[in-house]
């Protein structure tokens, strides 16, 4: 019997081996993507498809973007004007195109605070004589039709947005670029500031604070120009200007938003929606307090020219084609009387409007969680062919290529991109700060990284990245794809000046260019994203080279003049400088969105915070702390980066492990991914900067010391020694420690 029984026991084992061999032949898919495995199984671990990423390059088109820009700036487009809501349907059309549009698209409106001048009382500055008399002279109401593409009905009169209606005259004064050390020069003079009309040049501080800075020493009105010696390289006359050459012409006026913060302004922290509370407008802080009024440089020129009083300082002299004198008042024997007044005459209205953000969606396939942000905003101060047309045409030709390759099945992102038409960012970065307060949570959580194309050309001249590819101020994308395909790592700043391949203007052969890479401000929308919410951002641009020209920006910038017929023959003939921004712009938005792991490069950060480190560990600074009990010799601070240098360096070891593996483990993709991601976050404090709004970036808040350091700390220190208060410099040092300490962590093993 035993016999039978081992026998039987052996045709079941075959049975069953048989019917295990059967089930694992037919029930089972073969290796990991066989064709019955779930699609996911297939397609989570697809990285950068780099053919894809040179067909996108490939397809995009100069002659596009020069269409695009001639549509764009073919009227003025004034935040919440006609123009502007014409420009907000061209976008909703394109984005939702069936042969090139996106997935989806919205229109996000919210009702901001602004400031228009009266249309029936023209703002201007005059001369008269005492007592309100005869008007001897008045400034230009506009500026001069020099092409016919300037001339609109809707083109709006020069003014300072958001300075207060008043008629104050007095005496004029010369107060060079309105910083408090200027009206501090004046007074030191024995010059009496009170009831006085400043006349100030741009530059040298923000535009409101030419007239907050004045108000403290008693000014009652200011006056704004721009002078030739900052835009023009001392060109003044109409024969070396528009439309002779890129100069700007004497008629020429700066407009612009004089407000020393972002986001609107009665909703701090809050998306301005009907529901939102609303703050007074006398609780409004950083707007000029007093009237203020921008003029042309000739009118400049028939004030500044007949001053009396002292010689101003040689730095305070310009190119108006005079001996520049200070005052107060005018001179015997000039163009007016000396005992003329100046009255500055500002007729603005604030009011509430809705400013409309246009967003365009394409979902991710394998992480629609995660979100890769493209912004640029819409509104102009007029036709505003470079700012912001120039970016916008970019932006365009981007969506156009990449709808194209959406439409007809050949691409999907690995993760989603969110496009943003932002409004209102002339008056204050007003559409991607509500933006930003609105969507709070979700961007924080989800945000990979954003990317800003503003102004996308500066002039003709060498390729520049002038804020930064997240090197010095946040992450650096850590490749590019140059003409031969070949990856190549950007320097980090000017001073390592080994050349780089990028997309070129005319194809997809290098150019060797210098790159400038600095810390982001709060120049342009990316503000919010990188300050407040702590999402890693940049912003690209073709630019000029400074050492050949003296002009702050191109000249032509907020005035009248910068229109298609300027764009077309002095900044960008051919636009094959924007086609080269498109090119670059759409390489680095597609690398954020369709590679396994992040191409952002966590080690520069560690030598970022080595220069600021040292830039407080050395000189007086150093110096000053030791005697007040604030070594830096072997202080928590160096500690700390040295931790978080050892720690980035055993990240980027993992990574490269990661990427060596034939099949890596999804999970631990994601969770290299998130870490680069929330890195930047890790950088913010909420409480380092109460007096600053939105500011929480322990490394890239603003600050008003020259101290190359931390910024808190720079301005702790710089106030230190005024007042002797070295609690704040202690205080400041405490919270960089531990912003670098809760970075380093951030970046180690989770297990």
């Amino acid at each position: 019997m035993s016999w039978l029984k081992i026998l039987g026991a052996v045709i079941v084992g075959a049975l069953l081996l048989t019917v295990g061999i059967l089930l694992g032949h037919f029930a089972i898919p073969k290796g990991g993507n066989g064709s019955g495995a779930p699609s996911w199984v297939q397609t989570v671990g697809r990285d950068l498809n780099e053919s894809l990423l040179q067909s996108f390059m490939d397809q995009v088109e100069s002659e596009k973007i020069r269409e695009n820009l001639k549509a764009l700036a073919s009227q003025p487009h004034m935040a919440t004007t006609k123009g502007d809501e014409e420009l907000v349907k061209l976008l909703l059309r394109r984005w939702q195109d069936p042969q090139i549009g996106l997935d989806s698209t919205s229109e996000d409106v919210y009702g901001a605070f602004l400031s228009f001048p009266d249309p029936q009382r023209p703002n201007s500055v005059a001369v008269g004589v005492p007592g309100g008399g005869i008007k001897i002279f008045t400034t230009r109401r506009s500026e001069k039709n020099v092409t016919a593409d300037q001339a609109h009905a809707d083109v709006v009169q020069p003014y300072a947005a958001y300075a207060p209606p008043g008629n104050p005259r007095g005496r004029l004064i010369y107060a060079n670029q309105g910083k408090r050390s200027d009206y501090q020069e004046l007074f030191n003079m024995g010059i009496n500031l009170n009831g006085t009309i400043a006349i100030t040049r741009y530059g040298g501080t923000g535009r409101a604070d030419k007239a907050v800075n004045g108000a403290e020493f008693g000014v009652a009105g200011v006056v704004v120009y721009t002078d030739p010696a900052d835009i023009n390289d001392r060109r003044a006359s109409e024969e070396e200007t528009y439309p002779n050459s890129w100069y700007m012409p004497p008629s020429g006026v700066e407009r612009g938003s004089y407000n020393g913060y972002f986001g609107d302004l009665l909703t701090p922290y809050y998306p301005a929606k009907e529901f939102t509370y609303r703050i007074k407008e006398s609780e409004i802080q950083g707007i000029p307090p007093i009237p203020t009024q921008p003029i042309g440089f000739e009118d400049a020129q028939t004030l500044i020219c007949n001053l009396s009083g002292h010689k101003a300082p040689a730095s305070w002299q310009g190119s108006l084609g005079c001996s520049y004198h200070v005052g107060p008042g005018f001179r015997t024997g000039g163009l007016f009387p000396n005992t003329s007044d100046v009255q500055v005459n500002v007729h603005n209205q604030r009011v509430i409007k809705n400013s409309s953000n246009v967003m365009g969606f394409i979902r991710g396939s394998e992480e629609p969680d995660r979100y890769v942000l493209y912004g640029n905003h819409r509104d102009s101060w007029v036709h505003g062919a470079i700012d912001p047309s120039s970016g916008t045409a970019v932006m365009l030709e981007i969506t156009r290529v990449l709808g194209k390759m959406l439409k007809e099945g050949k691409w999907r992102p690995r993760r989603s991109i969110i496009f943003g038409s932002w409004g209102a960012e002339e008056f204050g970065l007003i559409g991607s700060t509500e933006y930003t307060e609105e969507f709070y949570s979700k961007l924080r959580e989800r945000s990979v990284a954003y990317i800003n194309v503003d102004i996308s050309v500066f002039g003709e001249r060498p390729f520049v990245l002038p804020a930064l590819l997240r090197s010095c101020c946040t992450i650096p994308i850590s490749a590019f794809t140059a003409g031969d395909g070949k990856l190549c790592s950007p320097p980090r700043d000017v001073s390592h000046s080994r050349p780089s391949p990028l997309p070129g203007p005319e194809s997809l052969t290098p150019l060797h260019p210098p790159y400038s890479l600095g810390s982001l401000g709060a120049g342009s929308d990316y503000a919010s994203f990188i300050h407040y919410l702590g999402i890693t951002s940049m912003d690209i641009a073709y630019t000029y080279d400074r050492n050949k020209t003296s002009a702050r920006i191109y000249p032509a910038y907020h005035t009248a003049f910068d229109t298609f017929d300027y764009a077309d023959r002095f900044i960008d003939p051919g636009f094959t400088s924007h086609q080269a921004v498109a090119r670059t712009a759409g390489n680095v938005l597609l690398r954020l969105a369709d590679s396994l792991v992040l191409p952002l490069n966590v080690s520069d950060y560690g030598e970022k915070l080595d220069e600021l480190y040292s830039a407080a560990a050395q000189g007086d600074f150093l110096d000053k702390l030791n005697a007040n009990n604030l070594s830096l010799g072997t202080d928590p601070l160096k500690a700390a980066i040295d931790r978080f240098k050892s720690v980035a360096a055993d990240f980027n070891q993992r990574i490269t492990k990661l990427k060596k593996e034939e099949s890596p483990s999804p999970l631990q993709i994601r969770m290299v991914n998130d870490q680069i991601m929330l890195l930047e976050r890790a950088f913010l404090n909420p409480q380092a900067f109460p007096n600053k709004y939105y500011y929480s970036h322990v490394i890239w808040a603003s600050k008003s010391s020259d101290q190359a350091t931390f910024p808190g700390l720079a301005d702790a220190y710089t106030n230190a020694l005024e007042t002797g208060d070295w609690d704040q410099v202690r205080k400041h040092l405490t919270i960089v420690v531990q912003a670098v300490e809760s970075a380093a962590s951030t970046l180690e093993a989770v297990a």
